[in-house]
């Protein structure tokens, strides 16, 4: 593993120049750092790249970005390692639209292993006796310039994981669990981000909004639309502007002055005197939305009773329990709930039915196929 210290990439020449010297390393440890705590607009802030002897922490705001991965990612020569690579991947695709061919997620191992704690900071203190310096979990990393601190913790996110990867490989492989985990990690690759709800309608999504009255939501919309705006041209997250249970209490108690809105807890001194006014004012469009045109949310839809689906469903979870405690393994990770739905609804007959059910994986046709199919028929 990598002993020294970390290279700082700071200019697009030594990023292109550092992709093209470790474009064909067999396993690349990877991670990045957004600012999600602190602005609207997540990005990726810092980039921390891993071989099995070295590792670089690249500034994408000083190289212009992270577009010079491209041609790396297209590559199938590389397998990189992340820990928790959802948000990473989400991310890198959202700004650059970057895919990886190959994938290997050392928390979904861990997971599959079992271990008592599979957050990145436990498996580092537990095998490699180190300890990450709690401080900057949530730092702005939009901040420059960065401290050699800072530097140094987002280095010690990837320096150890190819050798964890190789640990974990040879542990799966042991158990017979390596090739459920390469599955896993090879559908990361390939899911399908939804885009995000537009404000006009992801107010809707907050809790406590299904405590309201038609009025309430519509207050609530404006409010909610009005944060938004000011958040983006702030860049500033949300929650920095207003946070949600104080935008539910407003529009369940609708202030109309800037002395009642003042005395709404949580409000903010900034919030009441810079921005009282367009609070009131958002309430008051709010308030003057024809009762017609109140929002509401929508019904959802009845479902006629299905005795053998249920019937079916209960069979299922019942033989999962004793099948998670013979692996020592949560339930959940031995088939979701959703799964056993979907598969309880389907009723599949043979196995290549039974690998047509949405949310199926081919390790658990392998390993529980039969089993399933029998208690279906």
């Amino acid at each position: 593993m990598t002993t020294e210290p970390p290279l700082l990439i700071a200019s697009a020449e030594h990023f292109a120049d550092l992709v093209a010297r470790w474009r064909h390393e067999p396993v690349i440890g990877m991670d990045t750092e957004a600012a999600s705590f602190h602005k609207f607009r997540d990005r990726v802030y810092l980039l921390q790249i891993s071989t099995e002897t070295a590792t670089a922490v690249v500034d994408p705001v000083a190289t212009g970005g992270i577009e010079l991965l491209r041609p790396w990612f297209e590559d199938d020569a590389t397998e990189f390692i992340f820990h928790d690579a959802d948000y990473d991947l989400r991310l890198m695709h959202r700004e650059a639209g970057l895919r990886l061919h190959r994938l290997f997620d050392t928390r979904i191992a861990a997971q599959f292993l079992n271990l008592p704690s599979i957050g990145l900071g436990a498996i580092l203190e537990s095998r490699f006796g180190i300890k990450t310096d709690k401080r900057f979990q949530r730092a702005d990393w939009s901040a420059r310039p960065l401290s050699p601190e800072m530097i140094a913790y987002a280095a010690t996110d990837t320096r150890f994981l190819p050798a964890l990867r190789d640990a974990f490989r040879a542990e799966l492989a042991h158990i017979g669990r390596l090739d459920w985990v390469e599955e896993e990690c090879q559908l990361l690759t390939t899911v399908e981000w939804p885009t995000p709800e537009p404000p006009e309608v992801g107010f809707l999504r907050m809790k406590g909004a299904r405590d309201l009255d038609r009025r309430g939501l519509a207050v609530l919309r404006e409010l909610f639309v009005w944060r938004e705006g000011v958040a983006s041209r702030l860049d500033r997250a949300l929650f920095r502007v207003l946070g949600n249970e104080v935008l539910i209490v407003l529009a369940a108690t609708r202030p109309a002055t800037e002395a009642e809105l003042g005395k709404v807890r949580g409000i903010g001194s900034e919030n009441a005197g810079r921005r009282g006014g367009e609070i009131l004012e958002a309430i008051r469009r709010g308030l003057a939305v024809p009762d017609r045109e109140l929002p509401a949310f929508e019904r959802r839809p009845r479902f006629r009773p299905d005795p053998a689906f249920e019937a079916r469903l209960e069979r299922l979870k019942t033989w999962r329990t004793p099948v998670a405690a013979r692996y020592d393994l949560p339930p959940g990770l031995i088939a979701p709930n959703g799964t056993l739905e979907a598969v309880a609804r389907a009723a599949p007959r043979t196995e290549a039915e039974l690998l047509a059910v949405p949310g199926i994986r081919r390790w658990q046709v392998g390993e529980f196929g039969a089993e399933l199919l029998t208690l279906l028929t």
